[in-house]
């Protein structure tokens, strides 16, 4: 899985509680935290057992197999904690399993190249037949991951396939960066393409095939995508293939250069139709930072009050978020919530147990996260109390209707103050990643509660289409004094549903434009930091020349090319920082010590991250360089510091700080 780029996906444990709980609460309210409402339980792992786990299938007499990244499957007795836990190693030798199902007595598995049907014949519990369904062509590199299969009402299963890394050649095995329909004869059928690193996908209840995604090249942020056949879900890689004739759609890279210039997907997609839109983005580091498996809560109300919602796992932040769906003008679109954080290690897998519980399958060997484990299989829980959230955010045709778990006295509901909407977007393009684009602090006209306190609709003066919205409500309690439990939210606004506006009654009007503001940026795109002392970008007139010249690249791995400097104290330098990833970077000096502290200020910049190049104002921050894009290089000057001591270079970008350093060592 972070089956994507591996780097991309590497943080410090410290950025845990970042974005996660809500650190403002109702007055008269109790503080209250997730524990609260669910309950962690880690299934100890003999040690001998190297549980990497890339997927999960819950068997019907209650065992619990798990494949892992190292090719074996394990059946697990007792998962439940109601007796001694047991493994049992059912199978070996097989390559990279990262999807796992049961059904009919056998278990599927998607390896790396094959989609294999495996089973236990002659009853003695362990594999003794192998059936490979479908093969998987190979390039050889390292990204051509291949996940599932899950299957469908009619029984066919599905399949998702990595495009290998742009870095080495993009598309190299056929049908790589496609959802594949594979019958149980082996026939396939490719459905739809445009996948990066679809190493989470779900089947729901309406038998729709759900995709989670990852930041990348051509895709800004993680996002969840509904996809039908035919459909195109942005990332180019896929497109090799479209000249099969199989392929249900022609679309080539060729067809794409009218839109790779940066501008939002919403208007990419009205040039090429078959550019399918996400139905919910899950806004880079404001949400999670590699979205993995998606999860439908069918459990009838026996994980809490979700149900019909969808559960999304992060590998790199360790957590699940939740996500509601509606559709509007034929299309899925919806919002994202924070949900619980603090699982073990990378979360990988997701599935319900026979009681309604969760398993969480995790792994992080070579794709980090903030738990600190190699690998964890634990077990989520409601505890039967149920938490005051925003439940549901639906779009109306002027505006938004949230939902809460539980009622808020009418008069708190009415009060402006309580609330904040902002609206941006990202960039469609070849590159990886995007900055946040076109962020707008939005201009509430009107509230209107419902008169049961469980609903307030916030009336604005437009809609955009096409963008994101950050929804935030602060400092407000239900009716029994329960604080909000997650303060906000992100709502993906493709379409503007239609209907007659809100007539609103005087007392509903908004008297002034009030709220929690946010710097906001109508440029089409961020603009770099303004030179300051802190990044000279000329050499000072009184220099003859630099003392010393320090030349800085990169390399795989989310790494600088040099590990360390050693210059003197006082000295005249000149950084030459020559950005030769694929991926977005910055070097920013700090004091010795403080990697981590200004790491975790970069990420706490949110919404102004991009516009302040992801470098905090800090006086631990000594010197900096711009946000450079791939290709691309600057050189800064500065005076070293004049106190020996080993100081700290680092990336400050979101999700490269913890790895991404080197050492400036000042020397008498």
């Amino acid at each position: 899985m972070k089956y994507f780029h591996m780097h991309k996906f590497i943080l410090t444990c410290g950025y845990l509680l970042c974005f996660g709980l809500s650190n403002v609460i109702a007055q008269q309210a109790d503080t209250q935290s997730e524990m609260d409402f669910y309950t962690i339980k880690t299934i100890a792992i003999p040690q001998d057992v190297k549980l990497e786990v890339g997927g999960i299938a819950v068997m019907p007499d209650g065992r619990i197999a798990a494949s892992t990244r190292r090719g074996e499957i394990w059946i697990i007795q007792n998962a439940y904690g109601t007796g001694t836990t047991h493994f049992t190693k059912f199978a070996s030798g097989l390559h990279e399993v990262l999807g796992l199902a049961y059904k009919d007595g056998a278990f599927y598995c998607t390896q790396r190249g094959e989609l294999t049907k495996i089973e236990d014949k002659d009853g003695d519990g362990k594999a003794d037949s192998f059936t490979p369904i479908a093969l998987f062509q190979l390039s050889g590199n390292y990204h051509e991951y291949a996940y599932g299969p899950v299957f469908d009402k009619q029984g066919d299963m599905y399949v998702t396939l990595n495009v290998a890394w742009v870095g080495y050649g993009d598309g190299l095995g056929k049908w790589h960066g496609w959802l594949m329909k594979i019958k149980e004869n082996g026939e396939q059928e490719p459905i739809a393409t445009g996948l990066r690193s679809p190493a989470g996908f779900t089947i729901n209840s309406n038998n729709d095939v759900f995709y989670a995604e990852n930041q990348g090249d051509w895709v800004g942020s993680g996002r969840v995508t509904h996809l039908e056949k035919g459909d195109f879900a942005g990332n180019a890689g896929g497109l090799n293939w479209t000249k099969e004739p199989e392929s249900p759609l022609k679309l080539t890279k060729e067809d794409l250069k009218i839109v790779d210039n940066g501008q939002p997907m919403h208007e990419a997609a009205k040039k090429i139709k078959e550019l399918k839109l996400p139905a919910v983005w899950f806004p880079h580091t404001l949400m999670g930072i590699s979205t993995a498996d998606v999860l439908e809560d069918n459990t009838n109300g026996a994980f809490g009050p979700f149900n019909g919602h969808y559960f999304v796992a992060d590998q790199g932040h360790s957590k699940i978020m939740r996500m509601s769906l509606e559709k509007v003008k034929g299309k899925y679109q919806g919002a994202c919530y924070p949900f619980y954080e603090g699982f073990a290690s990378g979360l990988l897998r997701l599935r319900w147990g026979l009681d309604g519980s969760m398993f969480a399958g995790m792994t992080s060997r070579g794709w980090a996260s903030t738990g600190k484990a190699d690998y964890a299989l634990q077990r989520l829980m409601w505890n039967g109390e149920i938490p005051f959230e925003m439940k549901d955010i639906k779009a109306l045709s002027d505006g938004f209707e949230i939902e809460f778990t539980m009622p808020v006295d009418a008069a708190k509901l009415k009060n402006p103050m309580h609330y904040s909407i902002n609206s941006f977007t990202y960039m469609y393009h070849h590159h990886y990643g995007s900055p946040i684009i076109n962020n707008r602090n939005r201009k509430i006209i009107g509230i209107v509660p419902s008169d049961d306190g469980r609903k307030v609709k916030l009336v604005l003066d437009s809609l955009i289409e096409g963008h994101i919205h950050e929804i935030k409500v602060k400092e407000l309690a239900s009716t029994d004094k329960k604080p909000l439990l997650h303060d906000f939210a992100y709502y993906t606004m493709n379409n503007i549903p239609e209907g007659n506006k809100t007539v609103l009654k005087d007392d509903q009007r908004v008297k002034q434009h009030v709220g929690m503001n946010h710097a906001a940026s109508n440029a089409a795109t961020a603009k770099p930091a303004a030179p300051t002392k802190k990044r000279q970008l000329t050499m000072p007139s009184d220099w003859k020349q630099p003392d010393k010249v320090l030349k800085i690249g990169t390399k795989p791995g989310l790494k600088y090319d040099v590990e360390i400097f050693e210059v003197k104290a006082g000295s005249k330098i000149r950084l030459v920082f020559n950005n030769n990833d694929d991926m977005t970077h910055n070097v920013v000096v700090v004091m010795p010590g403080a990697g981590d502290e200004v790491g975790r200020l970069a990420l706490n910049l949110g919404l102004k991250g991009s516009e302040m190049n992801y470098v905090p104002n800090s006086p631990k921050v000594l010197f900096y360089t711009a946000l450079l894009e791939p290709d691309s290089s600057e050189s800064i000057y500065f005076i070293a510091p004049t106190k020996p001591g080993e100081y700290v270079f680092l990336c400050t970008y979101p999700g490269h700080a913890s790895v991404m350093r080197g050492i400036l060592k000042i020397v008498p």
